[in-house]
């Protein structure tokens, strides 16, 4: 047991005497400071603080990795060992997972500034690009599995709580474009709608709502009075 203790010591000073060696010229700095695609609509960001490599993942900010040498570190967060490679191919950057020792895959590619994932013009407003670019992933792929109804219909009624009309509207409409066969986006359409003061546009949506879920006694109340107006 002090034996295993011993070791585990030595590994973790190993890897940290590693961390605070490393010196990153300001070239390879440049060169990978940046955003890679990690999967269609998500990105991790490398940035350095004074000759510190740090990580933007998934909403956590600022990960410092344990670095094993100039290129490879180990990300304990996610429990994964990543390495900064040139592909000769396109003479891009990529993040590599590193397994054991399976050659080098070129994993996950630094974006050029101009390019972004959809989530980043959702969430800056920018509901037009966000609506495209969520169309061209279910295009190439139905059953992308980060692309789903009931997170964009979260974040509608999120929206709708802080009383943000325009931007609830607007999410919503971008779900009513991804599933138009979904009673419950028209139905959530409708409430953001009437919460707004447009009755008439209520009145539609709940409508088509109707349409494809018979049952909807919400939208059935509502176009019952509406009639009656």
């Amino acid at each position: 047991m002090k034996s295993l203790t011993f070791c585990s010591f030595l590994i973790t000073m190993f890897v940290f005497s590693c961390s605070h060696q490393v010196q990153f010229t300001k070239d390879f700095q440049q060169q990978t400071t940046g955003r890679y695609l990690l999967h269609p609509d998500a990105e991790v960001a490398i940035h350095y603080n004074n000759n510190t490599l740090l990580l933007d993942w998934l909403g956590a900010k600022d990960i410092e990795p344990l670095l094993l040498d100039d290129r490879t570190f180990y990300v304990k967060e996610i429990n994964k060992k990543m390495k900064l490679v040139l592909n000769p191919a396109d003479s891009s950057y990529y993040l590599s997972e590193v397994i054991a020792d399976a050659a080098i895959t070129y994993d996950y590619k630094k974006l050029p500034d101009t390019v972004h994932v959809p989530s980043y013009y959702l969430l800056n407003k920018n509901y037009d690009k966000a609506l495209q670019g969520y169309l061209e992933i279910q295009a190439e792929d139905s059953m992308f599995v980060f692309i789903e109804e009931q997170k964009f219909n979260s974040y509608g009624y999120d929206k709708l709580r802080k009383n943000e009309f325009d931007d609830a509207i607007a999410v919503f409409k971008v779900n009513v474009a991804l599933y138009p066969e979904s009673a419950n986006v028209y139905d959530s359409l409708a409430d953001a709608y009437l919460k707004s003061g447009d009755s008439l546009e209520a009145f539609k949506n709940y409508s088509k709502s109707l349409t494809l879920d018979s049952g909807n006694p919400r939208a059935k109340r509502y176009i019952k009075a509406y009639n009656k107006e």
